[in-house]
């Protein structure tokens, strides 16, 4: 007997991926290619991405921002982010409280994680607004004050693919079919676990 059930891809196992060198990890499905094998990347970024389904996981290392408050602070790096890739239409559909991540602990110094979720419509690469498609973005801040350094865990999931968008080339135009319809974990599995998994093997990095 045959199951209709959709069948989970080899590429969709989950494996710990080395970061930075190997000084940081995280665990995430192989569907997620390493694009600094295809393009240059910046030292303060790594970038996977899953070109057949448009998904991207994006890790960053920036310089701690002391302005911005812990209660709130991935909401603010999901509005800058929308501010600096020229996106329209940004909302917030969720935000985590403050939490505590004790697996992250530097000299004492306990580091906080919040979480927010939006919707907004931006292009790929260096295409205009008239090519924008519509995503869901989720991002985590990891604030490790004791080495004054925010990581952002960002995810981009696609929603509906505009049919002026270089992203029709794999995916099509239209409404994206779910992973899990597709037999892929959904984006925000793979988030929450890209998040948990989190660890810094090497704290000279910083």
């Amino acid at each position: 007997m045959f199951s209709l059930l959709p069948q989970k891809m080899p590429e969709d196992t989950i494996f710990e991926h080395p970061l930075f060198g190997d000084k940081i990890s995280s665990t995430f499905p192989r569907r997620f290619q390493d694009i600094s094998n295809i393009r240059e990347v910046p030292d303060h970024q790594e970038v996977f991405a899953n070109p057949s389904r448009d998904e991207s996981l994006i890790f960053e290392l920036l310089e701690y921002k002391p302005d911005v408050a812990d209660n709130g602070s991935a909401t603010w790096f999901l509005q800058d982010l929308a501010r600096e890739q020229d996106a329209e239409g940004c909302v917030v559909i969720e935000q985590s409280g403050v939490l505590k991540a004790p697996g992250l602990m530097y000299r004492n110094t306990l580091p906080v994680i919040s979480t927010a979720v939006g919707q907004m419509t931006i292009s790929k690469g260096r295409q205009g607004r008239e090519a924008q498609n519509l995503v869901k973005v989720y991002l985590a801040n990891l604030r490790v004050k004791g080495v004054e350094t925010d990581v952002l865990i960002t995810a981009y999931e696609p929603i509906v693919i505009n049919p002026l968008s270089e992203s029709t080339d794999t995916v099509g135009a239209g409404v994206a079919v779910p992973a899990s319809q597709a037999g892929c974990k959904p984006m925000d599995e793979v988030f929450k676990l890209a998040v948990t998994s989190f660890k810094v093997c090497d704290w000279s990095l910083f």
